[in-house]
């Protein structure tokens, strides 16, 4: 298929579905169009002997979409600008401590717990497979994606500070879980540990992207405020997202953490001193346009990937343990952060619960299991990837708001 094709046949399944979702089943958008999406592929799979040529062409729309250089080359530096634009900047740093030990420390603790449990994992289901690609999955597993579940978690009405750490965490820690897994697989292509290396390489990602990042936020700041011109102005920042992430990737520093930094200079200090009210109003519903068109689109492809997704009993097995141990790496690197910071630092409380279960994965886990090379087990670690990702969105997806409700306003649900 053609770049054509295949944009036209996905925009169109997209706004299928979505109209579909909203009109009949009225779930959150994200998550009903990944449902649908996901039954369709299963009875395409179930029945393709029936109906070959529809088959076939689901399958190959499928495969003629690179979802790794998709998501991660063109899809995330949209959708992380979008985020972040939104943050107001003055609360995020009343929460920067929760958010920073959460978005490093946590995720490096989930980092070697999965990759330690998984280990011994396969080895319990004679499963040989190296400590250092069961690191690398538990790398490319421990980023968290609550996007899908914000409107839930405010329609829950949960308390303001902890919403900010779940979507504040969550920008960041796509980013440093990133460049964990490229240190991590930059070791497991050489064969080579060393601490020094691995650390120097971490930093110029990390600490590169987001001075980076300050860099495109400043320079937009710069060049927003010397206009008063909307139309000039959005596209202003879309040549801050298109190239500052370009121009990222060839300096080799973090992409997602400049992106997520030039959103909030740009949704806050831009937006306050350098823009008229027109601006901001045509420029926020622009941002929040494409944020919600990509991802529906975003969400239609982890369907669709069921397709081509190589299925195994043994793999499926490990996988739906793989889901406990990713919730109790979860937990336990939540747990610890918090227990750090409690003296100096108030909680809500049952923020560990709900921190916990609304922690959940989405397709920057995907796009990096499919990055794994064939040697490095790709087709298990993907099928795993996959079952982990799709319990998160259907089960925790959906089930988050009643939690957090049930947790933090007990007495209402029992008078009701």
């Amino acid at each position: 298929m053609n770049i054509n094709e295949i944009l036209t046949i996905t925009i169109v399944l997209a706004a299928i579905f979505s109209y579909f979702n909203h009109r009949f089943i009225k779930w959150p958008p994200t998550i009903g169009i990944m449902v649908i999406t996901l039954v369709l592929s299963i009875l395409l799979a179930a029945f393709g002997n029936r109906h070959s040529m529809l088959s076939e062409k689901a399958v190959q729309l499928v495969t003629s979409i690179d979802f790794q250089d998709v998501l991660m080359n063109f899809m995330l530096s949209f959708l992380l600008f979008a985020g972040a634009i939104h943050i107001d900047a003055g609360k995020l740093r009343n929460e920067r401590w929760p958010i920073i030990i959460l978005a490093t420390v946590g995720i490096l603790i989930s980092t070697f717990l999965i990759g330690a449990m998984m280990w011994w994992l396969f080895q319990l289901f004679h499963q040989q497979i190296p400590f250092i690609y069961c690191l690398l999955f538990g790398a490319l597993i421990s980023p968290t994606d609550p996007i899908a579940v914000l409107g839930i978690l405010k329609k829950a009405k949960i308390p303001e500070s902890l919403e900010l750490k779940i979507s504040g965490e969550s920008l960041f820690n796509d980013g440093v879980a990133v460049v964990i897994f490229i240190s991590i697989i930059e070791v497991a292509r050489s064969g080579n540990f060393s601490a020094a290396a691995m650390g120097e390489l971490f930093l110029r990602e990390a600490i590169g992207g987001l001075v980076f990042g300050a860099l495109l936020g400043y320079i937009g700041f710069w060049a927003l405020r010397s206009i008063d011109d909307y139309k000039v102005e959005v596209m202003i920042t879309l040549a801050i997202v298109m190239g500052g992430y370009y121009l990222a990737g060839h300096l080799h520093v973090s992409g997602p953490l400049a992106m997520v930094v030039a959103g909030i200079i740009t949704g806050n200090k831009s937006k306050q001193e350098g823009m008229s009210s027109l601006t901001r109003d045509y420029l926020g519903k622009f941002w929040e346009l494409i944020d919600e068109i990509l991802n529906v689109v975003l969400f239609l492809l982890i369907g669709l990937e069921m397709l081509i997704i190589k299925v195994d009993t043994i793999v499926f097995f490990i996988g739906c343990a793989a889901i406990i141990i990713a919730l109790l790496a979860r937990w336990l690197s939540v747990l610890f952060p918090v227990f750090l910071l409690r003296k100096r630092i108030r909680f809500e409380k049952h923020a560990i619960a709900i921190l916990t279960w609304g922690g959940l994965r989405g397709g920057i886990s995907v796009a990096l299991a499919l990055s794994l090379s064939p040697e490095m087990h790709r087709d298990e670690f993907v099928f795993i990837t996959y079952i982990i990702v799709v319990f998160s969105i259907l089960v925790q997806g959906l089930t988050i708001g009643r939690v957090a409700k049930r947790l933090l306003r007990p007495v209402e649900l029992l008078k009701n």
